[in-house]
């Protein structure tokens, strides 16, 4: 299997059993720069988030501003996903990540320019392009890091992945709503226009040799091959002969049916748990406790259940449980730092769903095809989650719901996808023991996982 060993010290197989997170980072040197790239982009993402929310209800004073801001950040992923799909799995995945890097860091700098209600229409075209720049710099990371790791490193670099995104969520939203407080909500936007910059630049010192064995790249030929519509269609085809990829492609779009409850905490922050009359405040340290539980999730789970593919898959269904029953907590907190801990607790089920359902993915997906599945797997969870956000907004604005009641129903939704998991699992037909065949590099085994035998 291609990995990127070259650069992995001969001891690092024992070093990872002891440590596997600090040997990920100081023998892979590929995965450290894309690491140390992501962590300052997502840094400075969280700050962006929460000054642009508190911006929209300071000038709005609309929940459903609120909403459709979420929707914007997330819905261009669902139009333009299939399309990405196909150009990550054609283009070189490096220099696209960084060019998606550079033209996020133009394009943000355009906020600094918003000072009334009636050029609010600014932040959502510029969000709408931000994100459709990220609907093809996501599933390239994603598909890049079964390229750069060993199969033993995989489920440590994503979970790793994860934690990050959460310390991150919380480091950013709690440090990014007083910095909005006190600072002003310009320096938050030139602080994440820079770390798309920062990014970018650790991505370019990345170099991993090719895999020799792929099959070599298709020319294009004909209409439908170079608009990518033959591409789009053999992607279709593999994931409808493939029952099982396809359920694990519906995992996240499960959690999305629910996802309103994104919105559903920055109307906490600024209606119910307001901190000093600061909604940024409030707001950055939901989204805080949502980060640290996200954080602690994926990490804890691996420790006490270990990182077998037969495990990972039936913790799924109990996680969508688990998040509903801490939403429906949520309805019921007295105080902040209960409605915190709630938060903390749904979003440690959470972030299970989202690391476990990406690791099956990149094992039993062949890399020609891993562009395409999650840029498709992308696109739906775009598209319940906007849709989620769309109703949630409604429900708050104009049918007259309140934060806590809407709370506990999205929290009951959550167990729809759990039962259905579930349901699915007695049906689970892939195979235990997938064969290496040359052109089929990630297709491993649980054993090869356990044992550490690929790479």
């Amino acid at each position: 299997m291609k990995r990127d060993d070259y650069n992995r010290p001969a001891d690092t197989g024992r070093r990872f059993l002891l440590n596997p997170y600090i040997s990920l980072l100081r023998s892979n040197r590929n995965f450290r720069l894309l690491f140390v790239g992501q962590t300052i982009s997502q840094l400075g993402d969280w700050f962006n988030a929460v000054a642009v929310f508190a911006l929209l209800l300071d000038l709005t004073g609309s929940a459903t501003a609120v909403a459709w801001m979420m929707i914007v950040q997330i819905l261009p992923v669902a139009v333009i996903g299939p399309l990405a799909g196909v150009v990550v799995d054609r283009a070189d995945r490096r220099r696209l990540m960084i060019a998606a890097d550079l033209v996020r860091g133009v394009l943000i700098l355009g906020l600094l320019f918003i000072r009334s209600a009636d050029q609010v229409w600014i932040a959502y075209v510029i969000m709408a392009l931000t994100v459709s720049a990220s609907a093809f710099f996501e599933p390239a990371r994603t598909a890049i890091i079964p390229s750069i790791t060993s199969a033993e490193e995989l489920l440590p670099a994503n979970a790793l992945s994860s934690a990050t995104w959460s310390a991150m969520l919380a480091i950013g939203a709690s440090v990014g709503g007083i910095v909005a407080a006190v600072a002003g909500r310009n320096v938050a936007f030139v602080i994440n226009a820079a770390s798309f910059f920062a990014s970018a630049y650790f991505i370019g010192r990345t170099t991993w040799a090719p895999d020799r064995t792929a099959a070599p790249a298709r020319v294009a030929r004909g209409f439908l091959a170079v608009t990518g519509i033959s591409d789009l269609v053999e992607g279709i085809d593999y994931v409808r002969r493939h029952a099982h990829v396809a359920a694990l492609m519906l995992v996240k779009a499960g959690w999305g049916l629910a996802g309103g409850v994104l919105l559903l905490l920055t109307i906490f922050g600024q209606r119910v748990f307001p901190v000093a009359g600061s909604t940024a405040a409030g707001i950055g340290v939901l989204y805080g406790a949502r980060g640290i539980g996200a954080g602690l999730g994926p990490i804890a789970l691996r420790w006490i259940l270990g990182q077998q593919p037969r495990t990972l898959r039936r913790v799924i269904g109990p996680a969508f449980f688990m998040v509903g029953v801490f939403y429906v907590a949520l309805a019921a907190s007295p105080t902040l730092a209960l409605a915190a801990l709630a938060v903390a607790f749904a979003h440690f089920g959470g972030a299970i769903l989202w690391v476990f359902s990406t690791v099956l993915l990149q094992l039993e997906v062949p890399d020609r095809f891993r562009g395409r599945v999650f840029a498709a797997e992308l696109a739906l969870v775009a598209l319940t989650t906007s849709l989620s956000s769309y109703f949630t907004g409604y429900a708050l604005d104009r049918a007259g719901w309140s934060p806590r009641t809407l709370a506990f129903v999205l929290g009951l939704m959550f167990c729809v996808p759990g039962v259905l998991w579930l349901t699915f699992q007695p049906r689970w037909h892939a195979p235990e023991e997938a064969p290496l065949a040359p052109s089929d590099q990630t297709m491993v085994g649980e054993e090869d996982v356990l044992k550490g035998r690929i790479g």
